[in-house]
C-alpha cells in the first residue's frame, strides 16, 4: 500500500459529491482516511489548504462541480495542497479544469474516466444531429408558443442518409458516434491527431482525411476532440469560411473548441444552417446570439446525464483513487503524462 509522509494511514480528499456509487466509495474508507473540505470558496479552500488541513493526502478524488469550490486546479493550487498528493483522479472524460501541466510539474499524475462516457455522449450526438438535420427547434418553439409549426412554415429538414458525417476527434466518443451514424446511412470522415489503424477504419467504415477536407466536404461535422490550448477556437471565422455552405454543426466535447461569436455569425449569414450544441464556451452562460436563433437546438450540458453513466464514471474514477492508495499508480492517467505511471 502507497503511503503518506511519515508512513501513517494513507488519506483521501474527496472534492465533490459521491451520488450513485455509494458502496465503491464506503470501501475506499477501509484503505484510507477520507477528508472532505470545509471551505465554499477557491480562497477560503487555499487558506485551508495551507492550513495543514489536508496533509497526508495521497489522492484527491475530484469532480467537475467541485470547481465551484475550488477553481482551476492549476499551479496556485497546487503550490497550497501537501506535497503527500500524488494522484488527482478527475470525475469526466473532459478534464479542462485541471492544468497538466502544473501537475506534472509537481510530481502528480491525473486521470480522467475514457470510454465510461462514451455511449452516452454519442447518444446526445446523435440527437442533437438528427434534431438539427431535421429543425425540430424551430418547430418546438413554435409549439411552445402556441402557434403549433409557426405563423410561418420551418425549413423543411434533411434526411441523414447518404450526409457525409464529418467528426473532428476520433477518440472513443467519435468512433462510438461514427459506428451509430452508419446505421442511419450516413458516410463517415474523420480527422484526427493520430491517424486510426486501417482495421478500425474499415471496421467504422470512416475515411480519414486532412482538416481543410473534413471542412469542405462534410455536411455534418461533429466536434469530439478534447479542450485545450491547442483546440481552443479550433473553429472560428476562418474555418466556416472553409465549410460547405449550410453545413449542420454538432458539439458535445467543449464550447471553447467552437468561437461561439464566429458561429453566431454562421448562423446569421447562413453559411451554418443549424447546430445541435450540448456545451457553450462559458457555461452555464449562452452566448444570446445562440438563444435568439431558433435554428440552434439547445441542451444544458447533459451528455452524460443518465443514471447508468454516471455511476460507471464513479466507478471508474473511485477504481482509480484505490490504485493510487493501493498500488501507487493509476487505471487510467491522462494521455498527456503516459510514461510517468510506470
Amino acid at each position: 500500500m502507497s503511503s503518506s509522509e511519515g508512513g501513517s494511514r494513507p488519506k483521501v480528499l474527496l472534492l465533490g459529491d459521491i451520488e450513485h456509487a455509494r458502496s465503491s466509495w464506503e470501501a475506499i474508507s477501509e484503505i484510507a482516511e477520507v477528508l472532505t473540505p470545509k471551505s465554499t470558496n477557491r480562497a477560503d479552500f487555499l487558506q485551508e489548504a495551507s492550513s495543514g488541513a489536508f496533509d497526508g493526502c495521497v489522492a484527491a478524488y475530484r469532480t467537475f462541480d467541485s470547481f465551484e469550490v475550488t477553481g482551476k486546479v492549476d499551479a496556485e493550487l497546487l503550490q497550497a495542497m501537501p506535497r503527500s498528493l500524488r494522484f488527482i483522479c478527475h470525475n469526466g472524460a473532459g478534464y479542462d479544469q485541471v492544468d497538466v501541466q502544473a501537475c506534472t510539474a509537481h510530481n502528480i499524475r491525473v486521470s480522467n474516466t475514457p470510454t465510461a462516457v462514451d455511449d452516452a455522449t454519442a447518444d446526445m450526438g446523435i440527437f442533437l444531429l438528427l434534431g438539427a438535420l431535421r429543425n425540430v427547434a424551430v418547430g418546438m418553439s413554435s409549439l411552445r408558443a402556441g402557434e403549433w409549426r409557426g405563423k410561418t412554415l420551418p425549413a423543411l429538414g434533411h434526411d441523414p442518409r447518404g450526409k457525409v458525417l464529418g467528426i473532428l476527434g476520433m477518440g472513443g466518443i467519435g468512433r462510438n458516434m461514427a459506428k451509430k451514424a452508419l446505421a442511419f446511412g450516413m458516410r463517415i470522415r474523420y480527422h484526427n491527431r493520430a491517424r486510426l489503424d486501417p482495421g478500425v477504419e474499415k471496421e467504422m467504415d470512416a475515411e480519414y482525411v486532412d482538416f481543410d477536407t473534413l471542412l469542405a466536404e462534410s455536411d455534418v461535422l461533429s466536434l469530439n476532440l478534447p479542450l485545450n490550448p491547442k483546440t481552443r477556437h479550433i473553429i472560428s471565422r476562418n474555418e466556416f469560411r472553409k465549410t460547405k455552405p449550410g453545413i449542420v454543426i454538432v458539439n458535445t466535447a467543449r464550447g471553447a473548441v467552437i468561437d461561439e461569436a464566429a458561429l453566431v455569425e454562421a448562423l446569421e449569414s447562413g453559411q451554418v444552417s443549424s447546430a445541435g450544441l450540448d456545451v457553450y464556451e462559458n457555461e452555464p452562460e449562452i452566448h444570446p446570439g445562440l438563444l435568439a436563433n431558433p435554428r440552434v437546438l439547445l441542451v444544458p450540458h447533459m451528455g452524460t446525464f443518465t443514471v447508468e453513466t454516471e455511476t460507471k464514471m464513479e466507478e471508474w474514477a473511485i477504481s482509480n483513487v484505490r490504485m493510487a492508495v493501493e498500488a501507487g499508480c493509476l487505471r487510467s492517467i491522462v494521455p498527456e503524462q503516459r510514461g510517468m505511471d510506470v
